[in-house]
């Protein structure tokens, strides 16, 4: 997730509000120290204008999500 919303130019702050979601909530997803739900990984994917499928890879030298 932090790959794709670096990419947009989104603060963690921004891509919270343009998915509805708490600021702590998407920083605790980028850390892995919690899981989303199919509903949070549409939101998120929705906020950033990509497919929800590609949260689930995982990037090159990070983590998914």
């Amino acid at each position: 997730m932090r790959h794709h919303r670096k990419l947009k130019g989104l603060s963690q702050e921004r891509l919270a509000l343009d998915a509805g979601m708490e600021l702590s909530y998407v920083s605790d997803l980028e850390r892995g120290t919690r899981n989303p739900s199919v509903r949070a990984l549409g939101r998120l994917a929705d906020a950033l204008g990509i497919e929800p499928k590609l949260l689930l890879e995982t990037p090159v030298g990070g983590p998914s999500i």
